[in-house]
């Protein structure tokens, strides 16, 4: 497994579950053993955790995988007529059979490498930014995605002065919808940040060799203490560049997570044929990797008996005192509609459609149950119509 991550991990745990009793080895670029992601932007962030608590398993319960743990060097390159993978330091390892979850990096602009500029990937990164952030300092958030929002929210609790700057006119509104991006919008306007739309960042100000501030295309310039970049991603592919293997926004495979015999990929840097919504996706969400590197250590310990990995993928996102949760495939939606509840409340489901076919279901500010029929009729394949009369009841047990 090429990637200490979520997915990494829980392959390597299915493989022995099922099992397999030879060598595993587990790749990692990081010093750390396999952590928690979506905590860095909330509750390591703020400090409610320790980098401690991120961890995704005991040490005791790692040593009893029997990894050959290779942590703090990055893979370098993959030769699948030899069956080797090449790390960093010169390194060779051959396998019989390889899962590729080495994830994705920060897009990075030029000023990233400014002293004061961060990006937020790494448990480095969270808790470089973490000591920076305090009652009072300035901190401007470039991007106003899930990521962006998080940490901008994150940085409110803690009293810091936060300006977000978003280029679209509506946060969000490309993967959610116009009405869920403004209504997210208007909460972080309620809890005291500057929310700038329509503008890009044209620079960063420096003063004695740190960022002092940010340049606006509209020509306004915003003072900083820091200045955190959330501009998307990137899967980390390039180590893949000669393989021979298929890359386009990620590691291409079939229904099965294989991308070529004996080679799969799991999580973040996965992007596979989802059956069920008969699309290609790449899914940057924690469960869906846990998942996926399962289904692809199964298929690839048997490839006689693999199954198509066809989840209803999901995600949340906590700000403030405010929970969203999602089901299915949100973007390239033809319609959403507020199917319970209303946006002026602060509790909503919206339902999304694409041609004929529910796709997706989102909530916000509503307990967990509402959802629950809603995932029940996508992974049933219901259609827009039925949906709309009625979603199968839940699961009450």
């Amino acid at each position: 497994m090429v990637g200490a991550s979520a997915a990494g991990l829980t392959a390597a745990e299915t493989l022995r579950r099922a099992g397999y009793d030879g060598s595993l080895t587990l790749v990692g670029g990081e010093p750390h053993p396999p952590y928690d992601r979506p905590p860095l932007s909330k509750q390591v962030l703020t400090g409610a955790w320790e980098p401690e608590r991120v961890h995704l398993r005991r040490p005791a319960d790692l040593d009893a995988l029997a990894l050959d743990l290779r942590l703090g060097v990055p893979a370098a390159a993959l030769a699948p007529a030899t069956r080797t993978v090449t790390l960093a330091d010169g390194t060779s390892l051959t396998y019989d059979g390889l899962i590729i979850a080495t994830g994705v990096r920060p897009r990075r602009l030029p000023e990233c490498d400014t002293p004061g500029v961060h990006v937020l990937r790494e448990l480095g990164d969270a808790l470089a930014l973490r000591e920076r952030l305090t009652a009072g300092s300035r901190l401007v958030v470039v991007g106003a995605g899930f990521l962006g929002a998080e940490v901008a929210a994150a940085a409110r609790t803690l009293g810091a002065t936060v300006t977000l700057v978003e280029p679209a006119p509506v946060p969000l509104a490309h993967a959610v919808g116009q009405q869920v991006g403004a209504h997210l919008a208007q909460v972080h306007r309620d809890h005291g940040v500057d929310l700038r739309t329509g503008t890009k960042v044209a620079g960063i100000t420096t003063g004695a060799g740190r960022a002092t501030g940010v340049l606006l295309s509209d020509g306004s310039t915003i003072p900083a203490d820091d200045v955190l970049i959330a501009v998307g991603s990137e899967p980390n592919t390039d180590w893949l560049e000669d393989s021979g293997l298929r890359l386009a926004d990620g590691v291409v495979c079939d229904r099965y997570s294989a991308a070529a015999p004996g080679i799969y990929a799991a999580g973040d840097v996965a992007r596979w044929h989802n059956p069920l919504f008969g699309t290609d996706m790449r899914v940057e969400h924690r469960t869906n990797a846990a998942e996926q590197g399962m289904a692809a250590a199964r298929n690839l310990l048997a490839p006689e008996q693999a199954k198509p990995f066809a989840p209803v993928p999901s995600f949340w996102s906590d700000q403030y005192d405010l929970r969203i949760q999602a089901f299915g495939h949100l973007r390239d939606h033809d319609e959403a509609r507020v199917v319970e509840g209303d946006p002026a409340d602060g509790g909503f489901l919206v339902a999304y459609r694409r041609g004929t076919a529910l796709t997706g279901a989102l909530a916000v500010g509503m307990p967990p149950r509402v959802l629950r029929p809603w995932r029940a009729a996508l992974a049933a394949g219901t259609d827009w119509s039925r949906a709309l009369d009625g979603p199968p009841e839940a699961d009450q047990t």
